[in-house]
């Protein structure tokens, strides 16, 4: 998949505030689904969704405890969002570099 695609993906995905707050729980630690459903005050079929879309773009990952293979850990993983950051960090260097040069000018012309 070429970088842009897998960007637009992720953006597309992360547009969801819900799934940003599944994001912002797991940076804390590995949880339930129904851990996440609590917490995010959504029903255990929407919580569902949600993770299926996370996992389906390879944000999460979903593990079973040895003690009991119904229970579904998941947690995150931050190799996938390296396009997204890659982006950020490339347009903040552009909106630093036209910063720069507006401050140039303004000075420039003072």
């Amino acid at each position: 998949m070429k970088p842009a695609a897998a960007l637009d993906r992720i953006l597309a995905v992360l547009a969801d505030p819900h799934r940003r707050q599944v994001i912002a729980l797991l940076r804390a630690r590995p949880r339930r689904a129904s851990e996440l459903a609590a917490a995010a005050g959504l029903s255990p079929p929407a919580m569902s969704r949600h993770l299926r879309s996370l996992r389906k773009i390879g944000l999460i990952e979903e593990s079973h405890p040895a003690f009991d293979a119904r229970v579904r850990v998941y947690s995150l993983r931050p190799a996938p969002m390296a396009p997204l950051k890659a982006w950020l960090e490339e347009t903040e260097r552009l909106w630093a570099r036209q910063l720069a040069a507006f401050k140039a000018h303004l000075e420039r012309g003072s």
